[in-house]
Protein backbone atom coordinates (compact mmCIF):
# COMPACT_ATOMS: atom_id res chain seq x y z
CA UNK A 1 0.00 0.00 0.00
CA UNK A 2 1.37 3.42 -0.97
CA UNK A 3 2.21 5.89 1.81
CA UNK A 4 -0.18 8.83 1.89
CA UNK A 5 1.22 12.36 1.63
CA UNK A 6 -0.20 15.86 1.49
CA UNK A 7 0.86 18.19 -1.32
CA UNK A 8 0.40 21.73 -0.02
CA UNK A 9 2.06 23.71 -2.80
CA UNK A 10 1.91 22.63 -6.47
CA UNK A 11 5.14 21.55 -8.15
CA UNK A 12 6.29 21.00 -11.72
CA UNK A 13 4.04 18.50 -13.58
CA UNK A 14 6.96 16.09 -14.00
CA UNK A 15 7.56 16.14 -10.25
CA UNK A 16 3.89 15.68 -9.39
CA UNK A 17 3.75 12.67 -11.73
CA UNK A 18 6.60 11.08 -9.77
CA UNK A 19 4.83 11.76 -6.49
CA UNK A 20 1.56 10.33 -7.81
CA UNK A 21 3.38 7.17 -8.92
CA UNK A 22 4.98 6.59 -5.53
CA UNK A 23 2.32 7.83 -3.10
CA UNK A 24 -1.34 8.43 -2.56
CA UNK A 25 -1.21 12.20 -2.93
CA UNK A 26 -3.84 14.43 -1.34
CA UNK A 27 -3.75 17.95 -2.75
CA UNK A 28 -4.41 20.45 0.00
CA UNK A 29 -7.38 22.78 -0.22
CA UNK A 30 -8.41 23.41 3.38
CA UNK A 31 -8.00 22.12 6.92
CA UNK A 32 -11.59 20.83 6.76
CA UNK A 33 -10.55 18.61 3.86
CA UNK A 34 -8.20 16.72 6.19
CA UNK A 35 -10.88 15.50 8.59
CA UNK A 36 -11.26 12.02 7.08
CA UNK A 37 -7.64 11.49 5.94
CA UNK A 38 -5.55 13.15 8.66
CA UNK A 39 -4.72 9.93 10.49
CA UNK A 40 -3.19 8.44 7.34
CA UNK A 41 -0.98 11.34 6.22
CA UNK A 42 2.68 10.46 6.84
CA UNK A 43 4.43 13.08 4.71
CA UNK A 44 4.05 16.63 3.41
CA UNK A 45 5.51 18.21 0.29
CA UNK A 46 5.36 22.00 0.37
CA UNK A 47 7.11 25.21 -0.64
CA UNK A 48 9.42 27.35 1.44
CA UNK A 49 7.17 30.39 1.55
CA UNK A 50 3.99 28.39 2.17
CA UNK A 51 5.48 25.94 4.64
CA UNK A 52 2.99 24.12 6.83
CA UNK A 53 0.20 26.14 8.46
CA UNK A 54 0.06 25.42 12.18
CA UNK A 55 -3.52 24.16 11.96
CA UNK A 56 -2.43 21.61 9.36
CA UNK A 57 0.51 20.40 11.40
CA UNK A 58 -1.66 20.06 14.50
CA UNK A 59 -4.22 17.98 12.63
CA UNK A 60 -1.79 15.30 11.36
CA UNK A 61 -0.94 12.85 14.17
CA UNK A 62 0.96 10.40 11.95
CA UNK A 63 3.17 12.99 10.23
CA UNK A 64 6.76 11.79 9.79
CA UNK A 65 8.40 14.10 7.26
CA UNK A 66 8.02 17.58 5.77
CA UNK A 67 9.86 17.95 2.46
CA UNK A 68 10.25 21.63 1.59
CA UNK A 69 10.67 22.64 -2.03
CA UNK A 70 12.95 25.60 -1.19
CA UNK A 71 15.50 26.67 1.40
CA UNK A 72 13.31 28.61 3.83
CA UNK A 73 12.13 26.91 7.02
CA UNK A 74 10.55 29.95 8.69
CA UNK A 75 7.03 28.88 7.68
CA UNK A 76 7.37 25.55 9.51
CA UNK A 77 7.24 25.14 13.28
CA UNK A 78 10.66 23.53 13.68
CA UNK A 79 10.37 23.41 17.46
CA UNK A 80 7.25 21.31 17.25
CA UNK A 81 8.77 19.19 14.49
CA UNK A 82 11.69 18.32 16.78
CA UNK A 83 9.38 17.56 19.68
CA UNK A 84 7.32 15.21 17.49
CA UNK A 85 10.37 13.65 15.76
CA UNK A 86 9.17 14.91 12.38
CA UNK A 87 11.96 15.12 9.81
CA UNK A 88 12.28 18.33 7.78
CA UNK A 89 14.24 18.60 4.53
CA UNK A 90 14.98 21.50 2.17
CA UNK A 91 16.56 21.89 -1.28
CA UNK A 92 19.79 23.83 -0.64
CA UNK A 93 22.33 24.61 -3.31
CA UNK A 94 20.22 23.97 -6.39
CA UNK A 95 18.51 27.38 -6.35
CA UNK A 96 21.54 29.48 -5.38
CA UNK A 97 22.50 30.60 -8.88
CA UNK A 98 18.99 31.60 -9.90
CA UNK A 99 18.38 33.65 -6.75
CA UNK A 100 21.73 35.40 -7.16
CA UNK A 101 20.96 36.06 -10.83
CA UNK A 102 17.63 37.59 -9.83
CA UNK A 103 19.34 39.84 -7.29
CA UNK A 104 21.67 41.23 -9.94
CA UNK A 105 18.77 41.51 -12.39
CA UNK A 106 16.82 43.55 -9.85
CA UNK A 107 19.81 45.81 -9.24
CA UNK A 108 20.09 46.51 -12.97
CA UNK A 109 16.33 46.94 -13.37
CA UNK A 110 16.11 49.35 -10.47
CA UNK A 111 19.11 51.55 -11.17
CA UNK A 112 18.76 51.60 -14.96
CA UNK A 113 14.95 51.88 -14.99
CA UNK A 114 14.46 48.87 -17.26
CA UNK A 115 10.74 48.28 -16.49
CA UNK A 116 9.98 51.97 -17.11
CA UNK A 117 11.89 51.88 -20.39
CA UNK A 118 9.98 48.81 -21.50
CA UNK A 119 6.64 50.48 -20.76
CA UNK A 120 7.77 53.69 -22.46
CA UNK A 121 8.41 51.85 -25.73
CA UNK A 122 5.32 49.62 -25.54
CA UNK A 123 3.05 52.60 -24.82
CA UNK A 124 4.28 54.41 -27.96
CA UNK A 125 5.76 57.21 -25.86
CA UNK A 126 9.19 57.12 -27.53
CA UNK A 127 9.44 60.14 -29.82
CA UNK A 128 6.06 61.39 -28.69
CA UNK A 129 6.47 62.15 -24.97
CA UNK A 130 9.33 63.63 -22.89
CA UNK A 131 12.34 61.37 -22.44
CA UNK A 132 12.61 59.22 -19.35
CA UNK A 133 14.79 60.38 -16.44
CA UNK A 134 18.41 59.28 -16.56
CA UNK A 135 19.25 56.07 -14.75
CA UNK A 136 22.04 55.50 -12.25
CA UNK A 137 25.35 53.77 -13.00
CA UNK A 138 25.71 50.25 -11.63
CA UNK A 139 29.39 49.52 -12.22
CA UNK A 140 31.60 50.44 -9.29
CA UNK A 141 28.81 51.02 -6.77
CA UNK A 142 29.41 49.92 -3.19
CA UNK A 143 27.39 46.81 -2.49
CA UNK A 144 26.37 45.66 0.98
CA UNK A 145 24.96 42.17 1.55
CA UNK A 146 22.94 41.07 4.55
CA UNK A 147 23.54 37.33 4.96
CA UNK A 148 26.66 35.73 3.48
CA UNK A 149 25.48 32.16 3.02
CA UNK A 150 25.39 30.39 -0.34
CA UNK A 151 23.16 33.01 -1.97
CA UNK A 152 24.99 35.98 -0.49
CA UNK A 153 28.34 34.69 -1.72
CA UNK A 154 26.93 33.99 -5.19
CA UNK A 155 25.64 37.57 -5.35
CA UNK A 156 29.02 38.89 -4.24
CA UNK A 157 30.77 36.82 -6.91
CA UNK A 158 28.54 38.27 -9.62
CA UNK A 159 29.01 41.79 -8.28
CA UNK A 160 32.74 41.49 -8.91
CA UNK A 161 32.01 41.50 -12.65
CA UNK A 162 30.59 45.00 -12.12
CA UNK A 163 33.69 46.13 -10.19
CA UNK A 164 31.59 46.57 -7.06
CA UNK A 165 33.38 46.74 -3.72
CA UNK A 166 31.47 44.23 -1.56
CA UNK A 167 30.90 44.34 2.19
CA UNK A 168 28.64 42.11 4.23
CA UNK A 169 27.18 41.50 7.64
CA UNK A 170 26.26 38.19 9.21
CA UNK A 171 26.26 36.48 12.59
CA UNK A 172 30.02 36.06 12.27
CA UNK A 173 33.02 36.97 10.15
CA UNK A 174 33.64 34.28 7.55
CA UNK A 175 37.08 35.74 6.81
CA UNK A 176 36.41 35.93 3.10
CA UNK A 177 39.37 37.21 1.17
CA UNK A 178 37.63 39.57 -1.26
CA UNK A 179 34.79 40.87 0.91
CA UNK A 180 34.85 43.08 3.98
CA UNK A 181 32.97 41.97 7.08
CA UNK A 182 31.00 44.70 8.88
CA UNK A 183 29.56 43.50 12.21
CA UNK A 184 27.06 46.35 12.52
CA UNK A 185 24.13 46.56 10.09
CA UNK A 186 23.76 50.33 10.40
CA UNK A 187 27.43 50.79 9.54
CA UNK A 188 27.01 48.50 6.55
CA UNK A 189 24.00 50.53 5.36
CA UNK A 190 25.82 53.86 5.79
CA UNK A 191 28.75 52.63 3.73
CA UNK A 192 26.69 50.98 0.97
CA UNK A 193 25.02 52.41 -2.11
CA UNK A 194 23.08 49.22 -2.75
CA UNK A 195 21.96 46.94 0.08
CA UNK A 196 20.92 43.40 -0.87
CA UNK A 197 19.10 41.14 1.58
CA UNK A 198 20.03 37.45 1.39
CA UNK A 199 19.37 36.58 5.03
CA UNK A 200 17.16 33.80 6.37
CA UNK A 201 13.63 34.61 7.48
CA UNK A 202 12.11 33.83 10.85
CA UNK A 203 11.63 35.58 14.15
CA UNK A 204 15.29 36.43 14.56
CA UNK A 205 15.42 38.53 11.40
CA UNK A 206 11.90 39.99 11.39
CA UNK A 207 12.05 43.71 10.48
CA UNK A 208 15.84 43.58 10.65
CA UNK A 209 15.80 46.21 7.92
CA UNK A 210 13.84 48.96 9.66
CA UNK A 211 13.43 52.72 9.32
CA UNK A 212 16.83 53.37 10.90
CA UNK A 213 18.60 51.09 8.43
CA UNK A 214 16.82 52.70 5.47
CA UNK A 215 17.70 56.17 6.70
CA UNK A 216 21.33 55.04 7.02
CA UNK A 217 21.23 53.79 3.41
CA UNK A 218 19.96 57.21 2.46
CA UNK A 219 18.19 59.06 -0.37
CA UNK A 220 20.75 57.90 -2.92
CA UNK A 221 20.72 54.31 -1.67
CA UNK A 222 18.86 51.32 -3.06
CA UNK A 223 17.39 48.30 -1.28
CA UNK A 224 17.01 44.87 -2.93
CA UNK A 225 15.29 41.90 -1.26
CA UNK A 226 15.48 38.33 -2.59
CA UNK A 227 15.25 36.68 0.85
CA UNK A 228 12.04 36.91 2.87
CA UNK A 229 9.52 39.74 3.03
CA UNK A 230 9.50 39.59 6.82
CA UNK A 231 13.09 40.85 6.97
CA UNK A 232 11.92 44.31 5.84
CA UNK A 233 9.55 46.55 7.78
CA UNK A 234 7.23 47.17 4.83
CA UNK A 235 5.45 50.15 6.34
CA UNK A 236 8.77 51.78 7.18
CA UNK A 237 9.86 51.14 3.59
CA UNK A 238 6.74 52.84 2.23
CA UNK A 239 7.31 55.83 4.50
CA UNK A 240 11.01 56.07 3.59
CA UNK A 241 10.22 56.06 -0.13
CA UNK A 242 7.40 58.58 0.30
CA UNK A 243 9.62 60.92 2.32
CA UNK A 244 12.53 60.64 -0.11
CA UNK A 245 14.74 59.05 2.54
CA UNK A 246 15.49 56.07 0.26
CA UNK A 247 16.39 56.15 -3.41
CA UNK A 248 14.44 53.06 -4.44
CA UNK A 249 13.70 49.41 -3.79
CA UNK A 250 13.51 46.18 -5.79
CA UNK A 251 11.53 43.40 -4.15
CA UNK A 252 10.92 39.77 -5.02
CA UNK A 253 9.35 39.00 -1.62
CA UNK A 254 6.78 40.65 0.63
CA UNK A 255 5.49 40.47 4.19
CA UNK A 256 2.00 39.17 3.38
CA UNK A 257 2.23 37.43 0.02
CA UNK A 258 0.50 37.64 -2.35
CA UNK A 259 -0.81 40.93 -0.93
CA UNK A 260 1.42 43.84 -1.91
CA UNK A 261 0.61 47.29 -0.48
CA UNK A 262 -0.74 49.75 -3.05
CA UNK A 263 1.96 52.37 -2.33
CA UNK A 264 4.61 49.85 -3.43
CA UNK A 265 2.63 48.76 -6.49
CA UNK A 266 2.15 52.34 -7.62
CA UNK A 267 5.59 53.74 -6.82
CA UNK A 268 7.78 54.70 -9.76
CA UNK A 269 10.86 54.03 -7.62
CA UNK A 270 10.06 50.38 -6.92
CA UNK A 271 10.64 47.29 -9.07
CA UNK A 272 8.49 44.29 -8.18
CA UNK A 273 8.53 40.54 -8.84
CA UNK A 274 6.05 37.89 -7.59
CA UNK A 275 8.49 35.81 -5.49
CA UNK A 276 10.06 34.07 -8.45
CA UNK A 277 13.81 34.23 -7.88
CA UNK A 278 14.15 30.45 -8.27
CA UNK A 279 11.51 30.23 -11.00
CA UNK A 280 13.39 28.66 -13.87
CA UNK A 281 12.52 25.34 -15.47
CA UNK A 282 15.93 23.87 -14.69
CA UNK A 283 16.00 24.87 -11.04
CA UNK A 284 12.40 24.00 -10.23
CA UNK A 285 12.98 20.53 -11.70
CA UNK A 286 16.15 20.11 -9.66
CA UNK A 287 14.39 21.29 -6.50
CA UNK A 288 11.46 18.98 -7.07
CA UNK A 289 13.79 16.07 -7.76
CA UNK A 290 15.41 16.62 -4.38
CA UNK A 291 11.99 16.66 -2.71
CA UNK A 292 11.18 13.33 -4.40
CA UNK A 293 14.51 11.81 -3.33
CA UNK A 294 14.18 12.95 0.27
CA UNK A 295 10.69 11.47 0.53
CA UNK A 296 11.84 8.23 -1.09
CA UNK A 297 14.80 7.97 1.28
CA UNK A 298 12.59 8.48 4.30
CA UNK A 299 10.03 5.86 3.34
CA UNK A 300 12.84 3.43 2.47
CA UNK A 301 14.35 4.05 5.93
CA UNK A 302 17.51 5.49 4.37
CA UNK A 303 19.55 8.60 5.24
CA UNK A 304 17.93 11.83 4.11
CA UNK A 305 19.86 13.77 1.49
CA UNK A 306 19.35 17.29 2.85
CA UNK A 307 17.93 17.08 6.34
CA UNK A 308 17.33 20.13 8.54
CA UNK A 309 15.90 17.88 11.26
Amino acid sequence: MKPEILLIEPMMPEIERQLDAAYTVHRFTSVAQLKDIAANIRGIATGGATGVPQAVMDSLPALEIIAINGIGTDAVNLKQARERNIHVTTTPGVLTDDVADMAIGLVLSLLRGLPAGDRYVRDGAWGDKPALPLGRKVTGRKLGIIGMGRVGRAIAHRAQAFAMPVSYTDLRDFELKDYAFVPDLLSLARNSEILVIAASGGGGSRHLVNAEVMEALGPDGFLVNVARGSVVDEQALIQALDAGKLGGAALDVFEHEPDVPAPLRHSTRVVLQPHRASATVETRLAMGDLVVKNLAAHFADQALLTAVI
